[in-house]
């Protein structure tokens, strides 16, 4: 089972094990898209034919609450994922500079991952 750990803060986590929050979403950054999006061999974010970033397919995510070492966790089922990117109000795509490993400066698209989040497979509450 490939399972991506999170931390997520008390009020979140008590939600979804009620079954209230049904969707987790993560920010893609330069920082977090080897952890959440899919990337080639040269380092290039993978896309469908509709040039959308295509997510790390996931079984399930591992939230933590906190960092403390005695934290509580929840195994939760992932259903779906997909990435929606952010559009200001004239619908234009927000992007921010971000200067890669080469020194050059590039364009960013600001985006996030959804999460569609099924079954509690696991809950570990202390």
């Amino acid at each position: 089972m490939k399972v991506l750990n999170l931390i997520i803060k008390r009020e979140y986590f008590d939600l979804i094990l009620a079954g209230k929050k049904t969707q987790e979403f993560r920010e893609v950054k330069p920082t977090t898209e080897k952890k959440l999006v899919q990337i080639d061999d040269n380092g290039y974010v993978l896309t469908d034919e509709y040039n959308n970033t295509l997510p790390i397919e996931y079984d399930a995510i591992r939230f933590f609450v906190g960092y403390n070492k005695n934290r509580d966790s929840a195994l939760v089922e992932v259903k779906s994922a997909h990435c929606e990117v952010f559009v200001d109000d004239d619908d234009n795509v927000i992007t921010y500079p971000v200067v890669g490993k080469d020194g050059e400066v590039d364009e960013y698209e600001a985006e996030q991952v959804v999460y569609d989040l099924g079954r509690i497979i696991e809950k570990n509450i202390h």
